[in-house]
């Protein structure tokens, strides 16, 4: 088993017990955002699993989205307010069971730091609607060595015309 495996195991194991104890963050982004619902109308708009994990940070189980899986050329865009997030020819196989991307479209997402599950990451957030994407690692592949682990329960995919 290589040191990733083992990293993207450990990882895996803290992140359900950290959702088994309740230890996740409490909610999306704050802050200022274009795009803003209130927490009644979150709830309406999306899935209950959608609106755990942009509202409220959780994390989908891995290799359960099917964007994991998806090759066609499109656009990824927020679940939550329908924003361009991802071009296609960004994402790649990480090996991680989440879709990942190596870059963003300009603009379409914002950071913060992320303290949960005793360890410091990156949050990646939505810059229209503050709905939490994913987290980004320094462990991707050329040109920027990013690897944006996002959430396929906060992407809608738009093939290309």
């Amino acid at each position: 088993m290589s040191l990733n495996r083992r990293k993207v195991l450990f990882t895996g194991s803290l992140l359900a017990l950290g959702t088994a104890l309740g230890l996740r963050g409490t909610q999306a982004a704050q802050g200022d955002f274009p795009f803003t619902l209130t927490d009644e109308e979150w709830r309406q708009r999306l899935s209950p699993a959608a609106y755990q994990v942009l509202r409220h940070e959780d994390t989908e189980r891995p290799y359960t989205s099917p964007l994991n899986d998806e090759k066609r050329a499109g656009i990824f865009h927020c679940a939550g307010c329908d924003q361009a997030l991802f071009e296609s020819d960004k994402k790649y196989d990480s090996r991680t069971g989440w879709p990942s991307f190596w870059d963003y479209i300009p603009g379409a997402i914002g950071t913060k730091e992320d303290n949960s599950l005793f360890m410091t990451r990156v949050e990646v957030h939505c810059s229209n609607c503050g709905g939490h994407q994913g987290h980004v690692f320094e462990d991707g592949p050329p040109p920027t060595g990013l690897r944006y682990c996002i959430n396929g329960l906060s992407l809608r995919f738009e093939p290309a015309a």
